[in-house]
């Protein structure tokens, strides 16, 4: 399946889409937190990101999710920074600390097209809801130098609708987290009490781009949504209804992948309900609130 973004930039769509968001650049309100920082000139917001995104690292990633990873891996390309301060996180090194180097849009550009050169099968872009403007820049480029694979967006899901629309018909396989149902621990938890509205609406856009997830002959997903939900202790993410909310308001066949591997980390400590990791009870019944729901299609 031919990736939607090499038409739009055959067409000039791509290009127009590029100048839009680096327009946005200028007084940033690209994604929820609306910081209206002038990024073109290195002012920073909440996400501590300039003009140009940093990289933490890249490289074919065999940890993805199945349909994403076949026999030699995703071309993974993990984002600095991040618009989230989930006091668990696991890559806190990277998302909360900003390890990493900056990249101009010809180093962007060449990462990919090394990636897709190992033989990746996709380029998987990792915490990307501060940088759109920036890949969009870069898959322009890229795709002039023959880029051909399927794109990923793999988001903590506080994303923007009008900034999700720049990249329709650019990303091809949506990966949201969606990580709370309520208000009061999004806020706790992540600092971003309207996450749930933000990420409903967020993830609701993006079906309407994709659709349901869909394979190709060697089972490699070319397009669609895969939803991620990871289980926390105490049932804080709140998993019967967000089951409910994808069933109901976007797709029983949604592929969502109901992840166990919570551990403590980062500041979980800090926090009593965050200091232990879930029990199997805990897990399985994430998975009954999900089958309940009428969801089927699980990683």
């Amino acid at each position: 399946m031919r990736p939607g973004y090499i038409q739009l930039a055959e067409d000039g769509r791509l290009e127009a889409r590029v100048a839009q968001a680096l327009e946005a650049l200028q007084d940033c309100v690209l994604c929820p937190r609306r910081c209206h920082a002038n990024r073109t000139r290195g002012v920073t917001g909440y996400c501590r990101t300039g003009r140009y995104a940093r990289v933490a690292n890249y490289g074919p990633h065999f940890g993805e999710e199945r349909p994403l990873v076949g026999t030699k891996g995703s071309g993974t390309i993990f984002f600095s920074n991040c618009n989230l301060r989930c006091v668990y996180c696991q890559n806190c090194d990277i998302s909360q600390l900003g390890k990493g180097t900056e990249m101009c849009t010809e180093e962007l550009s060449a990462t990919m097209l090394r990636l897709q050169q190992l033989g990746c099968h996709n380029i998987n872009l990792v915490s990307p809801s501060h940088t759109v403007a920036q890949i969009l820049e870069a898959v322009l480029l890229a795709t002039q130098h023959g880029l051909s694979v399927p794109l990923v967006y793999n988001t903590g899901g506080y994303d923007r609708v009008d900034t999700l629309q720049l990249l329709d018909g650019v990303v091809d396989i949506y990966m949201p987290d969606m990580k709370y149902s309520d208000v009061t621990v999004a806020s706790r938890l992540s600092d971003a009490h309207d996450y749930p509205e933000i990420n409903r609406a967020a993830v609701q856009e993006m079906y309407r781009q994709v659709g349901d997830l869909r394979f190709d002959e060697q089972g490699l997903a070319e397009r669609g949504l895969l939803v991620r939900h990871l289980v926390l202790p105490h049932d804080l993410a709140g998993t019967r209804a967000t089951a409910e909310f994808l069933a109901t308001s976007v797709s029983t066949s949604t592929y969502i992948n109901v992840m166990p591997q919570y551990r403590p980390c980062f500041r979980a400590s800090e926090y009593p309900e965050l200091s232990r990791r879930i029990t199997p009870g805990e897990y399985e019944a994430a998975l009954t609130a999900c089958r309940d729901a009428g969801l089927s299609r699980f990683e």
